[in-house]
């Protein structure tokens, strides 16, 4: 009797893994992943530990939510609603928020020595919108290498800047914070005036400034241009990113300065210098950070419309900065050219788009746009509020911005919901939103050309 087991074993069959596992694609676990970060962080908001008066539910899912999505936009002040450890936490989000979980586990994975599978690798492909596979590893390591040195060089400025005016201790924990905030383009602050006291330092303005420019631009450029170091030698992908980042700062800084010069609530009553900081950092903020020196609620319609713009715009791909990013602005530009020109290819410095990609930018701007207007439309019905800052605040969230004319703190609890939907939305990215809800499936069928009236 105690023999009849091995002739039965060939007929006891396990199911393998693979079909026990649930098959998630690449943008769920993404989600997911999100999504288990801001309840993770909003529990850690709700101890008592971490207030210094009453948080509820909604208020710590917002703010745990801005800060994993790194968009800044706030329902209580964070210099004076948390203590150390509140602020801590919020911190320990924006970093891991704007790095991205996937950054952190593929970089994990490869100093445990252990090889990423293929499904891993399409997961941190889809997190770091990357087209080859091969990279992925690579990028991950240099993204953690290039944010220590980035960020350690932005705490030892900001402390230096600081010390004689807050002390050691208070000056080293605002150099922390605000590098996180600034590098990882969060625009979170520890004043309920953000950077307005700060508008006509230099200092600050440059080095803040430089920390969200530089996350925003994307980790593949800054690779890229310490590989090669020379401008021909430079992919089209990185000149563009940084061409196109300096027009539009300088137009942005021109027309702000331009627009602002006499408005004796923003600029008027500034001197010459004081005016070309606050009208530089009032134009390169809105693309990725969320921080501010002038009072938005303050400056004329010009200057908001103008900053609706950029804040869509966004800033580089594979970087802390969100928007429907400026590779697929270009496209969109050049793509229009190429069709008022009656050209057939889309071509840029010398080398053609592929139709995918121009079909991926209109796809992902089209979503963009959708997803605003949507919640311009559900916010006006349920906000009483000025429509400009019922569309700046949808569009800040969307484009994970953090900047507002003052709404956020005003807004009703549909309101607040409406908004955390939007921060998601616009980190995972609309097109990532759009293969969550509806995954594509190829079709098979080739079906005959027409033809439907355009324009």
């Amino acid at each position: 009797m105690k023999n009849w087991l091995p002739q039965y074993l060939p007929y006891i069959r396990r199911r393998p893994l693979s079909s026990r596992t649930l098959a998630l694609s690449p943008p769920t676990v993404l989600a997911l992943g999100f999504a288990g970060l801001i309840v993770l962080g909003a529990l850690l908001l709700l101890l008592p530990a971490a207030t210094t008066a009453p948080l509820n539910l909604l208020q710590a899912l917002f703010t745990a939510t801005s800060a994993v999505t790194v968009t800044g936009l706030v329902v209580v002040d964070t210099g004076t609603h948390f203590t150390l450890f509140g602020q801590l936490v919020i911190a320990a989000l924006i970093q891991a928020g704007g790095l991205g979980f996937m950054t952190f586990a593929v970089v994990a994975v490869i100093s445990l020595g252990a090889k990423i599978g293929l499904t891993q690798q399409k997961i941190a492909q889809e997190a770091m919108s990357q087209t080859s596979l091969a990279q992925v590893g690579q990028i991950a390591k240099a993204v953690l290498l290039y944010s220590v040195v980035i960020e350690l060089a932005g705490i030892l400025l900001l402390t230096l800047t600081w010390y004689r005016e807050l002390g050691l201790a208070t000056a080293s924990w605002h150099a922390v914070f605000y590098t996180i905030s600034a590098f990882n383009n969060a625009g979170f602050a520890l004043s309920s005036d953000s950077l307005m006291p700060y508008a006509g330092n230099i200092a600050v303005t440059m080095i803040i400034s430089s920390l969200f420019i530089i996350g925003g631009i994307g980790f593949t450029v800054l690779i890229d241009l310490k590989k090669q170091q020379r401008w021909r030698l430079l992919s089209v992908n990185t000149r563009i990113v940084l061409l196109s980042t300096l027009i539009l700062n300088v137009i942005a800084f021109l027309l702000l300065w331009i627009l602002e010069a006499n408005n004796p609530a923003t600029l008027a009553n500034l001197s010459v210098k004081d005016q070309a900081l606050a009208a530089w950092f009032q134009a390169v903020t809105p693309r990725t950070a969320g921080f501010n020196t002038l009072d938005y609620s303050q400056m004329t319609d010009a200057s908001n419309v103008l900053t609706l713009l950029l804040m869509f715009i966004g800033g580089g791909s594979l970087s802390t900065a969100s928007g429907i990013k400026l590779g697929t602005f270009v496209i969109l530009i050049m793509a229009t050219y190429a069709f008022l020109r009656r050209r057939d290819d889309v071509t840029l410095l010398r080398r053609t788009i592929p139709n995918a990609q121009v079909l991926k930018a209109l796809a992902l701007t089209f979503v963009s746009m959708a997803l605003v207007f949507l919640a311009i439309f559900v916010l006006t019905a349920l906000e009483k509020a000025p429509f400009l800052d019922i569309a700046f605040e949808a569009v800040s969230a969307l484009s994970t911005v953090g900047l507002s004319r003052g709404l956020t703190g005003n807004l009703s609890v549909p309101g607040q919901c409406v908004i955390i939907f939007l921060m998601i939305a616009g980190r995972l990215g609309p097109l990532t939103l759009a293969y969550f809800l509806a995954t594509p499936k190829q079709r098979k069928t080739r079906y005959a050309d027409t033809k439907i009236q355009v324009g």
